[in-house]
């Protein structure tokens, strides 16, 4: 997430941030609130505790993890729902029979999938475990889980396994969410575990498809993916020439 500096604030407005970061990345990290808000690591200790006392987030060491990402939910706790529909839309548009699709996980994608025409036929693999639960509801899909390493935070196929069974597969289009989206950085995440997955992710994929509601854009993650020529295209809500997707457009992005 990128740093910015900020007055000290009220323990209502510190959470309120907090639950912001957590619903745009899915996950924060303690030391980058510390810096974020200017205080510190007894007093973000303090307001993660309250907050996944109070049910608004699952604490994790070092941190916490969103709701929404980390397992089942309603709609109404899905954050931007509306949004990641219309995004949900525009991929499934680029959905044909007997396509090899490689897709991450997140909350995005799982209304990707829930949106798949009940009569498609193709195959899909992923690294996600939610996803993967999801895709297994759908009549007609096969569905490949990458298997390996499960890492607890991302519930993601992370480790030499996963990035080894990548590396041997070539996929017609992989979709994969984000934490963090810039014209100048590319892609980026704050787990290095996950990075490297998602960097063999798109060295498998022929089409490499980044899915990021507008809020995560201008965001950048402490760790890179790849850079902005190596993403073919990116899809938010957004129509595709609204003036917040310019320098997007200038840096080379596909936009749909």
């Amino acid at each position: 997430m990128q740093k910015v500096a900020m007055s000290p604030m009220l323990k209502k407005e510190r959470q309120e941030f907090i639950i912001k970061q957590l619903n745009l990345h899915n996950k924060i990290l303690s030391t980058d609130l510390c810096q974020e808000l200017n205080v510190s690591e007894d007093t973000i200790r303090r307001d993660l505790n309250e907050l996944s006392e109070n049910g608004k987030l699952v604490k994790v060491h070092g941190g916490a993890l969103s709701k929404s990402y980390y397992g089942n939910t309603n709609e109404e706790d899905i954050y931007s729902l509306d949004k990641k529909r219309i995004i949900a839309q525009k991929v499934v548009n680029l959905i044909k029979d007997d396509m090899l699709i490689l897709t991450s996980g997140g909350t995005t994608l799982r209304e990707v999938i829930r949106l798949l025409p009940k009569n498609l036929t193709a195959t899909f693999c992923t690294v996600s475990l939610m996803a993967a639960e999801e895709l297994l509801k759908h009549p007609n899909i096969e569905v490949i889980f990458m298997g390996g390493k499960l890492s607890k935070d991302a519930k993601i196929c992370v480790g030499g396994d996963a990035i080894l069974k990548l590396s041997e597969m070539s996929f017609d289009l992989c979709f994969i969410g984000t934490n963090g989206i810039d014209a100048k950085h590319g892609l980026t995440d704050s787990d290095l575990e996950v990075v490297q997955v998602k960097k063999a992710m798109r060295k498998a994929s022929k089409k490499f498809i980044v899915l990021s509601i507008s809020e995560k854009l201008n965001s950048v993650c402490r760790a890179n993916i790849c850079r902005p020529n190596e993403i073919d295209y990116l899809i938010t809500e957004l129509e595709p020439n609204d003036e917040q997707l310019l320098p997007y457009k200038q840096a080379g992005f596909g936009l749909l």
